[in-house]
This record gives C-alpha cells, structure tokens and sequence, in this order.
C-alpha cells in the first residue's frame, strides 16, 4: 500500500475535491438565480420581494434543493442495496455471475481493519449495512425537507391569491408534491440504468467505471 506522504493533498483526495467544489458553485449559482426568478414572480403578483437571506429560508429555495438531493440519496441507496442480488451480464457495474467478490467475504479483524471491524459484534454488523443506512436516513431526511418546502412553498402562493392554507398532511395527499418527487425520481432510474447497459458495450480507459478497453462484452464486472 503506497504511503499518503508521497503525494499532495490534492492528489490525494482530487476527486472529492472537485466534485465538492462544482457541488458549492452550482449550489450558489442556483440560490442567486433561483432569488432573481422567484422575486420576478412576486413582483409580478405586487408582492414584497425577498432579500437574499429571507430567500434561502423560503419554500421556494428549500423544496427545490431538496427535491434534488431526495432523488440522488434514494438512487444511491437502491443502487447499493440492488447490486448485493441482481446482476446484469456484461455490466462493469454488476458482480460476477458465478464465484466470489470482494464485497463478499468475510471481514477479517487485521490490525489495519476500520475499528468497527475490530471491535466486532453489534458494531460490525451495524458497519457491514453502514453505506445503505446513511443513503437511506439521508433520503428519508431530504424527502422530509422537500415536503417542508414544497408545502411552503404552496402556502405562500395561497396567501398571495388570498386562498386559505393547507395542512401539511392534506398537502401530501395532493398530486403536486409527488410530481415533484417522480420527476425526479424516474430520471435517476434512467441514469443508473445507462450507466449499466452502456458499459456492457461502451469503454473509457483510465475510468474505474468502465472495464478494460479490451475486455469481451459479456465480461461481468471490473
């Protein structure tokens, strides 16, 4: 195993960084934007506009940053959980249809093992299922916020037309919330499913997501 001292910090952990850094920039880039086209809606209703701290709390902000987030976190947290039984032959993203995977066998308490690994018990059958629980409490948590503000959301538009509020249960009942959440929802199927079928057939060398660029098509796995 190489020594983390002989590289830099960035080649260390590049990836993370960069894809943190586009997270924060397009994160700003949609508050701004979304501030600008939320203010042009209400001053086309002749109502107060909102400065740009008030905006980051309104419904407008939060359920379209959450919806988001909800549609990542339970494509993640089924891809984790589906990869464990399904397979797809010739997929990169897939196991091998017959034999043993890495994934698969037992962990072993090495002294350079995680500590749950070491410690055993309670803790290392908890760590073993630690990548879904965390994708699945993060999806329930953003789907909990998107329904806050997309409800929100529909109670400020309420008050603007002078209609009365609407319960947050009774709210969950309508069609609005859900096609806020499938449409977002069947896009992440569909990526998850390219990424699948295409590297059965596709290659990019150098990419940890595609196999060998000489590996058969009906080669299963990396």
């Amino acid at each position: 195993m190489a020594k983390p001292g002989r590289y830099s910090f960035f080649y260390r952990n590049g990836l993370s960084i960069v894809f943190l850094l586009l997270f924060f920039f397009t994160l700003t880039a949609q508050a701004v934007t979304g501030w600008r086209t939320h203010n042009e809606e209400l001053a086309r209703e002749y109502a107060p506009t909102l400065d740009f701290s008030a905006y980051l709390k309104s419904g407008h902000f939060i359920s379209a940053t959450f919806e988001n987030f909800e549609s990542e976190f339970l494509q993640m947290a089924l891809y984790v959980l589906l990869t464990i039984f399904l397979r797809q032959m010739g997929s990169a993203e897939s196991k091998k249809l017959d034999g043993g995977d890495d994934a698969d066998r037992s962990p072993v308490p090495r002294p350079d093992a995680p500590w749950p690994v070491r410690k055993g018990g309670w803790i290392l059958k908890l760590y073993s299922s630690s990548l879904s629980v965390c994708f699945c409490l993060l999806f329930v948590s953003s789907w909990g916020m998107h329904l806050y503000g997309s409800w929100k959301a529909r109670n400020a538009e309420q008050i603007l037309k002078h209609l009365p509020a609407t319960g947050m249960l009774s709210y969950l009942g309508q069609p609005e919330f859900w096609f806020e959440s499938f449409q977002n929802w069947q896009s992440e199927f569909l990526s998850v499913a390219s990424i699948v079928l295409l590297t059965i057939y596709l290659r990019q060398k150098g990419s940890p997501e595609s196999k060998a660029v000489d590996a058969p098509d009906r080669e299963t796995g990396k």
